[in-house]
Order: C-alpha cells, then structure tokens, then sequence
C-alpha cells in the first residue's frame, strides 16, 4: 500500500497508486520504510505563515497618503458645480 504522501517529492498519493503521479516513485525505488520527504524543506507544525510572508515578500509596500487633498478638492468643486445647476435652473 502506498504512503499518503510521496517520500521522494512530498506529493500527495492516492489511494491504491502503483506509483507517485507526481515523480513515479514506486515501492522500488522509494516507498521503503526509511525513505522521508524531511529533505524538501516541507514546514512541520511550527510554521509561522507571517514570518514566511515578511521573509518571501518583506514588508507590505507604504501606502501613498500625499494626494489625499485632490479628492477632498474635486468633490468641493462638484458640489459647487452641482450648487451652480440646482440654482441657474430656477
């Protein structure tokens, strides 16, 4: 019977595979008691998934915060325009 996951490449196997679909690891050249996945570098239970995002990634990128007063003075201009309309029409 095959392991649930491949001992040569860490790929899930299902059951009743005659080999890995993965790597085509088999009972002959793999599956045997004392092959392990340890050398892939697979996380164990204490894996910390925000430091593996800041080590891949770094820190999140700054968000741009000098514009902030163009949108403030472009709805001030539309409410002004929309003043204008409301009160040319009557």
């Amino acid at each position: 019977m095959p392991p649930e996951t491949c001992p040569n490449c860490g790929a899930d196997v299902p059951r009743r595979a005659k080999a890995c679909p993965e790597c085509g690891a088999d009972a002959e050249t793999g599956w045997s008691d004392s092959a392990s996945a340890s050398r892939l570098g697979i996380p164990q239970e204490d894996f910390d998934y925000n430091a593996f995002v800041h080590e891949e990634f770094g820190s999140p990128a700054p968000k741009p915060r000098g514009l902030r007063w163009i949108w403030w003075f472009t709805a001030l201009i539309l409410v002004l325009l929309l003043l204008v309309f409301w009160f040319g029409t009557f």
